[in-house]
């Protein structure tokens, strides 16, 4: 329906616009109801529906109306299936419109830093490209059903520790390669209706009051055109962030913030249309809507179990599968152990803390795939409201392990070890969990464990058992799921969406996480999870894109349509992949680009493409990828543009980022070129080194500089300099040639040379 927007806030008071700004109540926007402007309701839920009906909280104290819980975004990740992800999201949006919730607050699209970050549940991946193609198709499913999300914690959001005051201190290139490329993606290719900044400073600078951030970046230049919410409690000066771009406050000031822009405006201190712009953002949405509304929504709750239960197959990981133990066989006897067995750990806590509508019960749904001729015995093992070993029911796990074919440990990370709201301190499972494992791999030599957290945890029982499981947190219907992979009926294709360290000293943040007092420099930069553990050869326990199937795989044919290509251009990359197996599988050819030299620091390795692809056995399929610019760019300051620097390029295809099976390479050349001015302290190496100043500075050198200097250049253009002179001239200033040359270079004559090289450059 067409409305006259700029009609209708004119028609609104002063008053009424600032109070546009902010929130009704915990959940509600305010209307207008004399303009016929409704309320709406936004509402957590990045991987399940959580409306309150009665008193609203932020952080999961009171409970919400039943919803599907599906995997947490560390789960949805590794799926690496864009397609999965979607339906979930079209899921989620078809709850949505069932209960009369406008906004889905989610995805959130904040890069895994550390492996100690309590929120790293929510969030997708260490990598930029993975989180946001992840956040964007999660985006898409939503709001196909004419329900909007908040793309969320926009920015360098990466711990909970002093969350709402911590200073970000991070380098433009490093924000810009890591931390906003996760949105940028998610931004331009989904089209978030609403983008929700974070508590933090960013460099000094909230991110509620940022407008390089919220205007000049998220709008002007990747072209968002729906409204900026602050999350829960962000706001530092209304006023400020009104004028950098933040449109709405959540929840209710109960009149506070729409006082402060009502005075600012009638004092002149903020121009009016400042406050109608956003107010015509928020507008837009409400009646975008309103537009979209759907009479009598309904969803069905066991579809969307059944879906619940085939993402969760797709997010598990089989990490280790020694003997080929698994799957297992549908005879014998198997021995569950472990209380997460019958309490499971589905979810993470906080703001997303989902009621489900149903919950299986993994021990049950077991039994029911294991089959009549499979004896299944349950031990508790250890207990949930205690981190210390209990004698007790450690006995009697090892005696039902003892008389058990095999033994399925179920372990992990209780709730309270990571949540909304803090940090965990170390990566250790509680000591009865570890306990458990070591004292059953004593007496049972077949052993397998299913892990239920968030993120990474240490192994040091890793070489003790045979498979390791890796369930994450894997929404409601994790029984079945687990069941499907654990027999056979289905196979795993579960690929790691972040790296394992051996140990947390290993991780790239270890000696600047979280920081001291309220700031927290990120002083490893762009090296963030693989592309640190790669720059420095460390051996991760699990490297980033690991994942075992119960079948095999082969590649063959790379191929690109070309050798050269300029920066403006595309190129397309094919790969042959067969399943060499016996059983119909999943897997994800991933793409990485390597630049073989070049000037500035980069990565080993970034990834660039990936394709999940079903092969039945014997079966072959061509996997194609197409390559821009910013596949093969990093972020240049000076220019301040993504650029590409002349030169080869590797296109590496792997199974994991440490498991490349083809390369090939290709020669990408730049159409920009990279000028920086020359200034008395520009360095003579840089200069000799430039292709077409080194000409011009090499003659007037040498006429400058003749026998009464210490430094100086041969006549003829064709004579190599000497070796110890080159090394010398390299990292010396122009202005120090004045002095080294003994009178012969005045600073006239070097006046004269930077203005003659900068002519060149401009040429």
């Amino acid at each position: 329906m067409q409305r006259d927007i700029k009609k209708l806030i004119s028609q609104m008071t002063l008053e009424e616009k600032a109070g546009m700004c902010s929130g009704l109540d915990f959940w509600h926007l305010k209307g207008v109801e004399r303009l016929g402007v409704p309320s709406i309701m936004v509402t957590d839920g990045p991987h399940g529906l959580r409306k309150q009906e009665q008193k609203g909280d932020h952080v999961g104290i009171h409970d919400s109306v039943p919803a599907t819980c599906f995997p947490t975004a560390a789960g949805l990740a590794s799926s690496w299936n864009r397609e999965l992800v979607e339906k979930v999201g079209t899921a989620l949006g078809e709850e949505c419109q069932a209960e009369g919730v406008s906004v889905l607050l989610g995805p959130g699209a904040n890069i895994k830093r550390s492996p100690l970050c309590g929120r790293n549940f929510e969030y997708f991946s260490e990598d930029p490209y993975l989180s946001s193609e992840m956040a964007a198709s999660h985006i898409k499913g939503v709001q196909s059903q004419g329900v909007g999300t908040s793309l969320k914690h926009f920015a360098a959001n990466n711990q909970e520790h002093r969350r709402m005051s911590v200073d970000v201190i991070v380098d433009e290139r490093t924000l810009r390669e890591i931390y906003l490329s996760s949105f940028e993606g998610a931004v331009k290719k989904g089209k978030p209706w609403t983008v929700m900044c974070s508590y933090n400073k960013i460099n000094g600078e909230y991110a509620s009051e940022n407008k390089n951030l919220l205007t000049e970046i998220l709008r002007d230049e990747w072209g968002f055109e729906g409204f900026v919410v602050s999350d829960w409690g962000a706001v530092n000066e209304r006023v400020k962030g009104l004028e950098a771009g933040l449109d709405l406050e959540m929840p209710s000031s109960f009149g506070v913030g729409d006082g402060k822009i009502v005075e600012a405006v009638k004092n002149g201190i903020l121009p009016e249309e400042v406050l109608d712009r956003a107010v015509e953002r928020i507008l837009n949405i409400i009646f975008k809507v309103v537009d979209n509304r759907k009479e009598n929504a309904a969803y069905d709750k066991h579809a969307h179990h059944q879906l619940a239960r085939e993402v969760a197959r797709e997010c598990m990981v089989l990490l280790k599968n020694e003997d080929n133990i698994l799957p297992l066989k549908k005879q014998g006897t198997v021995a569950i152990i472990g209380e997460f067995a019958k309490r499971p750990r589905y979810q993470g806590g906080g703001s997303s803390h989902v009621n489900p509508t149903i919950l299986d019960d993994v021990y049950e749904e077991i039994r029911k795939s294991a089959g009549d001729n499979v004896n299944v015995t349950y031990a508790q093992g250890y207990s949930l409201e205690k981190d210390e070993t209990n004698e007790g029911l450690l006995e009697e796990a090892k005696k039902a392990a003892v008389q058990a074919d095999v033994a399925v440990i179920f372990a992990g990370l209780p709730d309270h070890y990571e949540s909304e709201g803090y940090d965990r301190q170390h990566m250790r499972m509680p000591e009865s969990h570890c306990a458990l494992i070591e004292a059953i791999a004593q007496v049972q030599p077949n052993v397998v464990v299913v892990l239920s957290n968030g993120s990474p945890i240490e192994m040091s029982w890793i070489d003790k058992v045979k498979g390791v499981l890796e369930a994450y947190l894997a929404g409601q219907a994790m029984g079945g799921a687990v069941a499907d992979l654990l027999f056979g009926d289905a196979n795993p294709s579960g690929k790691l969406a972040e790296t394992f360290p051996k140990e947390l000293s290993h991780n790239p943040s270890y000696l600047n996480f979280p920081g001291e007092g309220d700031r927290v420099e990120y002083r490893e930069g762009a090296f963030v999870g693989y592309r640190y553990y790669d720059k420095k050869n460390i051996e991760p326990l699990f490297p980033f894109g690991y994942g075992l199937s119960y079948t095999a795989f082969e590649y063959s044919d790379l191929n690109i349509n070309k050798k050269e290509m300029l920066d403006t251009e595309t190129v397309t990359v094919s790969v042959k992949v067969k399943n060499i197996g016996d059983m119909t599988g999943k897997e994800v050819v991933q793409l990485y680009v390597r630049d073989v030299e070049s000037s500035v620091i980069r990565p080993e390795k970034e990834l660039k493409g990936f394709e999940k692809v079903e092969l039945k056995p014997g079966e072959e399929k061509t996997v194609v990828f197409e390559l821009d610019k910013r596949a093969f760019a990093y972020y240049n300051t000076d220019i301040k543009d993504w650029h590409v620097e002349t030169g080869e390029f590797e296109i590496l295809i792997g199974k994991s980022s440490r498991d490349i099976v083809l390369k090939e390479k290709i020669v990408v050349k730049s159409t920009v070129t990279v000028k920086k001015p020359v200034h008395r302290n520009t360095l003579m190496g840089d200069l000799l080194s430039d292709p077409n100043l080194a000409p011009v500075i090499k003659e007037f050198m040498s006429r400058a500089t003749q026998e009464n200097s210490v430094i100086s250049v041969p006549q003829d253009q064709e004579k190599p300099m000497d070796p110890i002179m080159m090394a010398i001239m390299r990292y010396t200033p122009l202005r120090a040639i004045v002095n080294f040359s003994r009178g012969a270079f005045t600073e006239e004559k070097m006046n004269e040379l930077i203005q003659k090289l900068n002519e060149k450059l401009n040429g």
